[in-house]
């Protein structure tokens, strides 16, 4: 049986192995740069900055849908889902939709006036996956990021 549940600090290594198991996946192994230290704090520290559910079986981590909030100066806020994962072995099983639904119902019961996330244009399964909740894709707008040295 899989639980759905709000993560917690202590959940933060095993979310870290599953975002570091995206990263291979996505084939950017070395692109996690974030330290254990910044993670925890930056979801459970004095302001945190993102919240996540985690989907848990027989006491392991096998899920995890981590969002922020997103302001928009035309929709104003929504939800932002920056990673939906599940490990290797467990996808296929339905833990995505189970994780991505008890996200929807989060957005909604909070006011959010919608969602929105980026995926690989390669990443077929994930587009299927998407389009299954009717998602609309936008071919318009291009990724664009500076990054700083600390």
């Amino acid at each position: 049986m899989v639980t759905i549940r709000k993560a917690k600090r202590e959940d933060c290594p095993a979310m870290m192995d599953l975002i570091k198991e995206l990263a291979v996946y996505e084939k950017a192994p070395d692109a996690v740069t974030v330290t254990m230290e910044e993670f925890a704090d930056s979801g459970f520290g004095s302001h945190p900055v993102w919240g996540a559910f985690v989907a848990e079986r027989d006491q392991q981590l096998i899920g995890l849908s981590l969002y922020y909030i997103r302001y928009s100066t035309w929709k104003g806020q929504r939800l932002y889902l920056e990673d939906l994962i599940v490990t290797e072995k467990e996808r296929g099983t339905g833990v995505g939709k189970q994780l991505l639904d008890r996200t929807i119902d989060f957005a909604r019961t909070e006011g959010y006036n919608g969602m929105m996330w980026q995926v690989l244009a390669w990443n077929e399964p994930a587009i299927r996956f998407y389009e299954k909740y009717q998602a609309a894709f936008d071919d318009e707008w291009v990724n664009v990021s500076l990054s700083f040295q600390n």
